[in-house]
Parts: structure tokens; C-alpha cells; sequence
């Protein structure tokens, strides 16, 4: 997928979680062969020459378009699968695959807390240790190497934090209505969610929407909170945000 995966499992046997490290890695490979648009020959390249079906392609496929597709429904068309016309599940596929190989690790016994990175947006299950959660700085981007806020996911079993913007890769969000860049108020947005799949659809969609249409919509979906930063170095949160910063 073009980026970097960074784990950290706290508890369980040592043995157990190498295993279950391999088979997160190993389901992460597969999940770029299966659906990268860059190979040829992948299932989704193919899928969308229509080389081939859906009922052809491995479960994780149908999986992943209706997953695509409810975030399409849930965000008025702001995320979507299509790039130039083609199919391109992309924007939910890191996510996707990032929160699947985390729930893999914390299932062993013993594990106490996962936490997951991948590419920047983490996936948090459990706890690091007794009295301790996880914590996630979120970078600014105005600031280079500097901290815009710090989440904290105390309370909470599961959480995930993602960030779509312009700081790291330039211009390379979609306006799904116009087929080129988007071009908004923003340079980030960062949400809070219970999973990474969510989060990292609903970051892009904001994104896309720019600041005003974002944070009303934003505050309407059930268990979000999102922190906007525009060109112009306003900060824009969610109501609930402050309870998650710590």
C-alpha cells in the first residue's frame, strides 16, 4: 500500500503474538495484491476492466464495496469509490485493513492493548497497561514537528484516530463532484472514532466537503469527534472533542 505499519502489543505470550504478527503481516500483503489499483493483474484492476466479477473475487472484496458503498450513502457522495471514472476502493481500504490486522493481534490471549499505525492513522484496542491509555498526537500542519492536540482513549475499548489533509502528500484528495482536487478551507482534518474504517472514510468526506458543511455534518454522526484546521490557522472542533483530548 505505499506506506509504513508500526505495531505495539503490550501483554500476552511472546510466541503467540510473533504468530500473530505474521498473520497480520501476511493479511496485510494480501490485502495489496487483492485490491491495489497499481498491479495489473490485481482483483480490483480487474474487476473494474471487467475482467472480472464480484462473486469472483475473494469474500474481502464484496466485503469492502459495501462497505464503500454504505459510506457513500452516510456521506451524501463526499467519499466515493470512483477515481476518473474507475473503480477504486482506495479510500477505505488502509482503514479497513488496518483495524482487521489490529483485532487479529488483540485476540490472542493475554494481549492487553494494541495499537496500530498505519500511514499515520492508528487503530487503538485495549490498554498499554494498568491505569494507562493510549494516547495519539496529532500532528500539526502548519507546524512541522509540531503537536495540534494530543487524544487520549481513556474510557474507551476501542478507538481510532485518522487524519486526511495536505501537509504530507499535497493535493491528493478527490472532490468526487468535480473529479479533481479538492480545494477547500482545510489543510487537515482529524477524526475520533471507535473504528478505523469510519474514521478514515469520514476524514477524506470532510475534507472534500471543506470546513462549514464538514463540522455540521460531523457533529450529526453518532459516536464521532473531529478537529479541523484550516489554511488560515483556525481550529474548528466537534462539541465532544475536549472529553478525547488529554
Amino acid at each position: 500500500m505505499g506506506t509504513v505499519f508500526s505495531f505495539d502489543v503490550r501483554g500476552g505470550d511472546t510466541e503467540a503474538v510473533r504468530a500473530a504478527l505474521d498473520a497480520a503481516l501476511a493479511s496485510l500483503h494480501r490485502v495489496n495484491e487483492v485490491f491495489s489499483t497499481y498491479r495489473e493483474g490485481s482483483q480490483v484492476s480487474r474487476l473494474a476492466r471487467g475482467e472480472l466479477a464480484v462473486e469472483d473475487c475473494d469474500p474481502e472484496v464484496t466485503e469492502v464495496l459495501a462497505l464503500g458503498a454504505e459510506a457513500e450513502r452516510v456521506s451524501d457522495g463526499w467519499f466515493s469509490m470512483r477515481y476518473e471514472g474507475r473503480l477504486d476502493p482506495t479510500g477505505i481500504v488502509k482503514g479497513w485493513a488496518t483495524e482487521r490486522a489490529a483485532r487479529l493481534i488483540s485476540g490472542v490471549p493475554g494481549v492487553s492493548g494494541v495499537s496500530l499505525n498505519g500511514g499515520g492513522d492508528v487503530q487503538l484496542l485495549g490498554v498499554p497497561g494498568p491505569e494507562r491509555p493510549w494516547r495519539v498526537g496529532v500532528s500539526d500542519p502548519l507546524r512541522p514537528g509540531g503537536l495540534a492536540a494530543v487524544v487520549s482513549a481513556a474510557g474507551a475499548d476501542e478507538l481510532a484516530v485518522a487524519t486526511s489533509g495536505t501537509a504530507e502528500r499535497g493535493a491528493h484528495i478527490v472532490d468526487p463532484r468535480t473529479g479533481r482536487s479538492a480545494v477547500t478551507d482545510l489543510v487537515a482534518v482529524t477524526v475520533v472514532s471507535p473504528k478505523l474504517t469510519w474514521a478514515d472514510c469520514w476524514a477524506t468526506a470532510a475534507f472534500a466537503m471543506g470546513s462549514r458543511g464538514a463540522l455540521e455534518w460531523l457533529e450529526a454522526l453518532p459516536d464521532v469527534e473531529a478537529l479541523l484546521i484550516t489554511a488560515g490557522d483556525e481550529v474548528r472542533c466537534t462539541g465532544g472533542l475536549a472529553a478525547r483530548l488529554g
